[in-house]
């Protein structure tokens, strides 16, 4: 039992405790990030201190004691293949063609919510479907791996640190706020819900779609309505056109760094519209 009770996420967020009540608010210095599981429970007691300084409590605390060094992730976040498809592979792959007539389906089987969404936000259903489609196969998958433990894996691993280090504060922002849990589950690089929101994005752009008072990526209409709240907010034009050289495809490059996959959101969306 004394074995067990060293190795416990109470233990370790107590000596994280321990150490940050000793720690001076200028002594905070980032984490040393690392390429192997091996120094990734140290980096979490630095990691801690960081996260304290950055107004994280005692339930984030918590849930990045318990986070587990995600090797699946780091497999995933290596091994992308999205980068070397060509447009016409990529579409084949990801089944664009049942995206564009399962989008339509949904469209006409709820045209009432998607005119509500491009009225309040200015984006047409088109390319919230394709994105819904895309990213989840319209929520039939959202996901099979801890959303902390794969968020903070990839803020320690060196590859991209500097990237993913404040959506891991955001997540442990979010267990605070109780909008997840430690257990929450989403997509290998910790991405949340129907449209896969970087927990940072949750904080930023995420709205309350369904009007119960909470923000909740599991949920269609709060996905939907935040997909398209983020789109506006990076500058989405209204009644502009989305296809490659039109005003609005700038803004879907920014949904996903792989070209292929931006101007498959573009062409599918455009298909759904029609």
């Amino acid at each position: 039992m004394a074995s067990a009770l060293f190795r416990s996420p109470f233990f370790v967020l107590c000596s994280f405790l321990i150490v940050l009540a000793g720690t001076m608010p200028g002594d905070v210095r980032a984490a040393a990030c690392g390429n192997d599981s091996a120094g990734f429970t140290h980096w979490k007691t630095a990691f801690a201190k960081e996260a304290s300084a950055a107004g994280v409590g005692r339930k984030g605390l918590t849930a990045l004691a318990g986070a587990q060094y995600a090797s699946k992730t780091i497999w995933a976040d290596r091994n992308q293949k999205s980068f070397k498809y060509s447009l016409e592979k990529f579409m084949q792959v990801r089944g664009a063609d049942t995206i564009v007539a399962l989008g339509r389906k949904r469209k006409a089987r709820n045209p009432a919510f998607y005119s509500s969404l491009e009225k309040r936000y200015g984006v047409p259903a088109g390319v919230l479907l394709a994105i819904h489609g895309m990213e989840t196969a319209f929520g039939n998958f959202m996901g099979d791996s801890n959303v902390v433990s794969a968020i903070t894996t990839l803020a320690y691993d060196c590859r991209r640190s500097d990237f993913f280090t404040p959506h891991a504060l955001a997540a442990l922002k979010l267990v605070d706020r109780g909008a997840i849990s430690p257990g929450s589950i989403g997509a290998k690089h910790g991405e949340l819900g129907h449209t896969q929101f970087l927990p940072g994005n949750v904080l930023k752009y995420g709205v309350d779609g369904n009007g119960d008072g909470r923000i909740d990526l599991t949920d269609e209409a709060d996905a939907m309505a935040s997909t398209a709240n983020y789109l506006r907010k990076k500058g989405w034009k209204r009644g502009r056109g989305y296809l490659l050289d039109q005003p609005n495809f700038k803004v879907i490059r920014q949904w996903n760094a792989a070209g292929v996959y931006q101007k498959a959101i573009a062409i599918m969306a455009d298909r759904i519209d029609r």
